[in-house]
């Protein structure tokens, strides 16, 4: 007997190196192990896998084009973490429109990066829904395990049990209560929330964990996203503030810190948001970290003083937070500790909206005098100028219109407080974007961030009619 004790303390003691197991409850199963010879042990192991059940994981870059390499490489990045803690192929579904890797701008054709000295991130990367694939209604119904919904792709889906734990990770482009995708539409915050409700309501998980990159990111779910859901939200932003991209080399421009390697110019490697839990993830022993901790130590990176950052939030359930992030992201190497902080140092931060204007005007400084490369570089960096400058023109205008010269800028901007959604009438918002981009043309990702000011159109109670003659009259000429 007592060699059979010794031989299940001996296992007790590496078993709590990986689980947490209450002190008290493995006393009284090793009496009844010595009394009955039951094996207890195994026993607490399953029941402790059984109660986290299967971990599923999500993975989305919005983008497409070079200039948003970095949305990619957050997500390749990811999906390296995930597998090296153990979660397998079959529950790891990752949209990325698969066009950087093999871009002839590519210095190393094939591999994707994430920092100035990372490793090859995209060897392996799962490619389930790609091009014209990685779309909104693809994107949901994954996450609702609804095959018949899909069209195209790998047809993996979220097939989740109700003691599962999801984890969905975002990263793109985005405005107020909207975000992009490769392939239109948009995702709009009313309709991403509808959808986690019914996957809630479906019970087909116990704790789901979203982490979210965008711009004005917080505005999909404050005031949208109920309590009672288990759902916990990290998001890169306030529902009124952009986001950052990281790892940033540009013709002409300091890279403060950290640079890209050679070949790798006139773009961003990562962005903050991304990178700082990334990192930190890989860094941090899992088994202790939680979510709760990332949250603080990511938020103090991410800020940056205030100059070149933003405010990382968290909506949802909070006290998910107190969770290990094993519980999602599975286990790393237990050499590490959670002590270890050694990131890498920061490199120059871009405003996520600047980087397509920031790498044409790179590509214009480098190219030749006189070369058709020049010219062309031109043409394109004129073209986007341009289309901003228009946006911006007709968006006022039209508010000008609709509230008056002086009224109009003030209405347009107005940001209502923490807890209120973006918009009381979505539909009006949808339709609102529509009629401006029937008349004046795409609102463009860059223009996203306008849709506060259509937004503020609907809440005012402006009219469709008169949303629709304010457009005509506006971008008729």
């Amino acid at each position: 007997i007592k060699i059979k004790a010794a031989k299940y303390i001996i296992t007790f003691l590496k078993l709590k190196m990986f689980v947490k197991i209450n002190v008290a409850s493995f006393v009284v199963a090793l009496f009844v192990v010595l009394v009955e010879g039951s094996n207890v042990i195994e026993s607490i192991v399953e029941d402790h896998e059984h109660s986290i059940g299967t971990q599923w994981a999500v993975l989305v870059a919005g983008s497409s084009d070079w200039y948003n390499y970095r949305h990619q490489a957050d997500i390749c990045h990811a999906y390296q973490l995930l597998k090296k803690g153990g979660l397998k192929d079959e529950h790891i579904i990752v949209f990325m429109y698969d066009d950087i890797a093999y871009n002839s701008e590519n210095p190393r054709p094939g591999v994707i990066i994430n920092n100035p000295h990372g490793q090859d991130v995209y060897k392996g990367v799962p490619k389930d829904y790609t091009g014209k694939y990685c779309n909104a209604q693809n994107f949901y119904g994954v996450i609702l395990g609804n095959k018949s919904a899909l069209t195209g792709g790998s047809g993996k889906v979220v097939n989740s049990g109700p003691n599962d734990h999801i984890f969905i990770y975002y990263a793109d482009h985005g405005g107020p209560g909207v975000i992009d995708m490769p392939i239109e539409p948009s995702i709009y915050a009313k309709d991403l929330n509808e959808v986690l409700k019914k996957k809630h309501a479906s019970r087909t998980y116990k704790k789901m964990v979203f982490y979210m990159e965008a711009c004005d990111s917080g505005s999909m779910f404050d005031g949208l996203l109920n309590e009672g859901l288990n759902i916990y939200v990290t998001t890169a932003s306030k529902p009124d503030e952009d986001s950052w991209a990281t790892y940033c080399s540009f013709s002409g421009e300091p890279c403060l810190g950290e640079c890209p390697p050679k070949g790798f110019n006139n773009t961003c490697l990562g962005d903050l948001f991304s990178v700082s839990w990334l990192e930190n993830s890989d860094l941090q022993d899992r088994r202790v970290e939680t979510l709760e901790k990332q949250y603080q130590r990511i938020r103090k990176r991410v800020l940056n003083n205030g100059t070149h950052g933003s405010h990382v939030m968290q909506y949802g359930d909070l006290h998910i937070n107190k969770d290990t992030l094993s519980k999602y992201m599975g286990f790393n190497s237990p050499t590490h500790t959670s002590s270890t902080n050694n990131y890498p140092t920061n490199s120059r931060h871009v405003n996520q909206r600047d980087v397509q204007l920031l790498y044409l005007l790179s590509k214009f400084q480098d190219a030749p005098e006189g070369s058709t490369r020049k010219s062309e570089a031109y043409r394109k960096l004129s073209e986007v100028i341009s289309e901003r400058e228009h946006v911006d023109k007709s968006v006022k205008h039209i508010g000008q219109i609709l509230f008056g010269v002086n009224n109009g800028p003030e209405v347009l901007n107005i940001v209502r407080p923490a807890g209120q959604p973006l918009v009381d009438d979505w539909d009006c918002l949808k339709s609102f974007v529509k009629i401006f981009e029937s008349h004046c043309g795409s609102l463009t990702r860059y223009g996203r961030k306008h849709v506060r000011g259509f937004a503020n159109m609907c809440n005012a109670g402006i009219q469709r009619d008169r949303m629709d003659a304010a457009a005509k009259q506006t971008c008729s000429s």
